[in-house]
């Protein structure tokens, strides 16, 4: 007769794991019993006309009706991006083709490249631009010397 494949390591490792489970099931059963959950009830919230979060339901005169169509999700759309701007440009490397206007009524930077200029520009000239959108943000172009 075949002797049984099971160790005595296997048998103690098989009985470690079912005493896990056990206790694993014991502690569950503990946390359901001393839940202070009370189900559905206790989870909700209610929201006043001020915003603020309360336990107790709002009464029905003082609710108001409000359209589904006048509630904006989301960022709304940005304006549209002054035509012709003026500035100055504050780098600008010939080798590289590429620098920066700084816009004299914002006073931000904006990338300009050799691409979208009209005219050859160095630093520390006047010019006129548009702004569009470019892959890292906004972009000059339509550049021309005043």
């Amino acid at each position: 007769m075949a002797k049984s494949q099971e160790t005595f390591n296997k048998k103690e490792n098989q009985n470690k794991k079912i005493k896990k489970r056990k206790d694993k099931l014991i502690r569950k059963e503990e946390r359901k019993a001393n839940s202070k959950g009370g189900g559905l009830d206790n989870m909700i919230a209610y929201v006043d006309a001020y915003g603020h979060i309360s336990d107790t339901p709002v009464e029905k005169t003082k609710k108001e009706e409000v359209k589904a169509s006048s509630i904006e999700i989301g960022v709304p759309k940005r304006e549209e991006i002054d035509t012709v701007c003026t500035g100055k440009v504050t780098f600008f490397n010939e080798q590289k083709g590429y620098g920066f206007i700084k816009d004299l009524v914002t006073q931000e930077n904006i990338f300009v490249h050799v691409h979208d200029l009209s005219e050859a520009i160095s630093e520390n000239d006047r010019v006129t631009f548009e702004k569009a959108k470019g892959q890292k943000g906004l972009k000059a172009v339509n550049v021309k010397k005043i």
